[in-house]
C-alpha cells in the first residue's frame, strides 16, 4: 500500500513512533484508525510503530471506543499512555523549606515529604540531602530506584534552561552558575546505586504556573502566576509552554523598581520585593513588635486573622497590583493567579483594587483573577510534567527506544 503524505517525523520523513505516542498522549488520536487518518501512514506501518511502543511498556490498550460505522461492527480499541512503567522524582526548594515527592508519569503523588532545608547552606549540602529524601521516598512509595526515569527541581531563582544553572540568584547565595543537574544526578546515584537519569531544573514560579495551567486551566492560551512568598516572581505559560525569555529571566517582577527606598536582597533599592513580599511584610511586623521572620510566619498570622498582618498584606497587594497592571496590559492573559504565602483575601483585595484601577478595561475584560488550586504542590506537579514532556517528546522517543533495544 502506498503511504499518503503524513506529518514529518524522525522515521523516513514521516511520523515516527514519537509522533504517534504524542498523538495518543494528547488525545488527538487514540485508535489505530485515527492514527492512520492523521498521519497518512498505512495500517501496517502504524502497527509496526505501535508495536515498539507496546514492547517498551509505554502504551497499552484501553476499553473499546464507540462503533464508528452506522452498520455496526466491533468497536475500535482505544490506545492509552501507560503511566505505570516508571516514576519521576521532584522537589521544590524554598529559602528555608523544601518539599519532595515521587510522582507517577501521569502526575499522581505516590509519596511526599516536606521539611527544613536551608538554601543558604549551599548546593552541596542541599542537593545531598534531597537525594537522601528521594531514597526514603522511593522506599515509602514501594518503587525501586531503577524505575526512576527523571528528576525535576524547582528553585527560587532565575534558571538558564539550556544549562540548568541558576543565574545571579538574589536568594540563593553560593549557587550562581553551579552545576545543579550534574551534582543532583550524582547524588541520586550515590544514595540509591541506580544509573544516572536526566535532571531538569527551572524557576519555582515557572513550574507552579506550568502545573496550575495544565491542571486547572488547560484551555487558557496566556496564563500568568505570581508567587508572593519570601520574594516575588511570576511564571508565564503561553500556548501550553513556559515562556522563559532568552536566558531564563522572564517573570522576575520582584526586581521592578517601584520608587521606594528599601534595600532589596539583590543589592538595589526600591525593588517590589523589598516592599511587598512576604519577607518585607514580616520585617514590618517585627518592627512593630509582632513575632515574624518570614513569609511563612505572615501566612500563619493571616490564617489566625491578625489585623495588622491583614492590613500590611492588603497594602502589599496594592503595590503588586500596580505592577501587574503593566503585566496584564503587556500579556493580555486570560488567567492571573496569585500564589504563595500571601495569597489570601487581604492581599488579593489589594491586588484587585490597583489592577482594575490602573489597567485598561480592554485588558481586564476577560481576565480571571484567582488563587492557587494546587497550593504547595503546584511546583511539584509542574516539575513532574516538565520531566515527562522532556522524556516523551517526539524527537527524544526514538533514541530512547533504541537504547531499550526495541
Amino acid at each position: 500500500m502506498t503511504e499518503r503524505p503524513g506529518r514529518a517525523g524522525r522515521s523516513g520523513g514521516q511520523a515516527g513512533a514519537g509522533e504517534l505516542l504524542e498523538l495518543v498522549r494528547s488525545g488527538r488520536a487514540v485508535t489505530r484508525g485515527a492514527l492512520q487518518q492523521v498521519t497518512g501512514l498505512s495500517r501496517a506501518t502504524v502497527g509496526q510503530r505501535l508495536d515498539r511502543l507496546f514492547r517498551a511498556g509505554w502504551l497499552r490498550e484501553g476499553a473499546g471506543g464507540p462503533v464508528g460505522s452506522p452498520l455496526g461492527g466491533r468497536p475500535s480499541i482505544t490506545l492509552e499512555f501507560d503511566g505505570s512503567h516508571a516514576v519521576v522524582l521532584v522537589a521544590d526548594l524554598d529559602t528555608r523549606h523544601a518539599r519532595a515527592a515521587v510522582l507517577s508519569l501521569t502526575g499522581e503523588i505516590l509519596a511526599e515529604h516536606s521539611g527544613t532545608l536551608v538554601v543558604e547552606d549551599g548546593p552541596e549540602v542541599v542537593l545531598a540531602e534531597l537525594a537522601h529524601w528521594f531514597g526514603e521516598l522511593l522506599e515509602k512509595a514501594g518503587h525501586a530506584a531503577a524505575e526512576v526515569s527523571g528528576v525535576g527541581l524547582a528553585v527560587p531563582g532565575p534558571v538558564d534552561s539550556e544549562t540548568g544553572r541558576v543565574v545571579q540568584p538574589p536568594m540563593m547565595p553560593g549557587w550562581d552558575g553551579y552545576d545543579i543537574t550534574g551534582r543532583l544526578s550524582r547524588a541520586f546515584t550515590e544514595h540509591t546505586g541506580a544509573p544516572a537519569v536526566p535532571v531538569l531544573v527551572d524557576n519555582d514560579a515557572n513550574l507552579m504556573a506550568y502545573g496550575e495551567q495544565r491542571a486547572g486551566h488547560p484551555d487558557c492560551r496566556a496564563f500568568v502566576l505570581v508567587k508572593v512568598s519570601t520574594g516575588i516572581g511570576a511564571g508565564v505559560v503561553v500556548d501550553g509552554s513556559i515562556y522563559r525569555g532568552i536566558d531564563g529571566g522572564a517573570g522576575d517582577i520582584g526586581h521592578i523598581r517601584v520608587g521606594a527606598d528599601a534595600l532589596c536582597r539583590c543589592g538595589s533599592y526600591g525593588c517590589l520585593a523589598a516592599v511587598a513580599s512576604g519577607g518585607a511584610v514580616a520585617r514590618r511586623l517585627a518592627e512593630s513588635g509582632v513575632p515574624a521572620a518570614s513569609g511563612a510566619d505572615v501566612r500563619d498570622l493571616l490564617a489566625a486573622g491578625h489585623p495588622e498582618a491583614a492590613a500590611l498584606a492588603r497594602e502589599a497587594g496594592r503595590r503588586v497590583g500596580d505592577v501587574l497592571a503593566t503585566v496584564v496590559t503587556l500579556l493580555n492573559p486570560g488567567v492571573l493567579m496569585i500564589a504563595g504565602d500571601l495569597a489570601g483575601t487581604p492581599f488579593l483585595t489589594g491586588v484587585r483594587e490597583l489592577l482594575y484601577q490602573r489597567a485598561l478595561p480592554r485588558s481586564t475584560a476577560h481576565l480571571d483573577v484567582v488563587t492557587s488550586r494546587l497550593g504547595e504542590r503546584a511546583a511539584l506537579i509542574g516539575a513532574g510534567a516538565l520531566v515527562v514532556e522532556h522524556l516523551y517528546a517526539p524527537e527524544r522517543v526514538e533514541e530512547r527506544l533504541l537504547a531499550l533495544g526495541v
